[in-house]
């Protein structure tokens, strides 16, 4: 998966109160210790940069409208090549959804593609 849509797939994943009926009550403090990681690498990340700040703020609000506009951010930023985030971001999706993990499903890389969508339930039109 690309970095930028794993990162953003994580904090939405966290920011949801979905994601910890998913998890076992056991697990739910780890789930909760990770997203915080990844909340606070995020924030140190978007810091100054106010479009971003208020994406990441209302990124688990809204995520449909909030999305695209921080992967924009975060590629901007250079989030991409920061390996503490992408980091954080993967040891969440693990906790989150172990057997995707397991299966791979968060170590997809597409490079130089077009019309390549990630993730599950997606529909797309595409005229080339």
């Amino acid at each position: 998966m690309d970095p930028i849509t794993l990162i953003v797939g994580a904090l939405m994943a966290g920011a949801a109160s979905g994601a910890l009926d998913e998890v076992k009550d056991g697990a739910k403090a780890g789930v909760k210790a990770a997203y915080a990681k990844l909340r606070a690498l995020a924030t140190r990340r978007v810091a100054g940069n106010p479009t971003a700040e208020e994406a990441l703020a209302e990124i688990g609000a809204d995520p449909e409208t909030w999305q695209a506009p921080l992967a924009r951010k975060l590629t901007q930023l250079g989030a991409a090549d920061d390996a503490d985030l992408i980091t954080a971001a993967k040891q969440l999706m693990e906790l989150i959804d172990a057997a995707g993990a397991r299966a791979g499903k968060y170590n997809v890389t597409v490079r130089d593609s077009s019309g390549v969508q990630i993730g599950d339930g997606n529909i797309q039109v595409n005229h080339f």
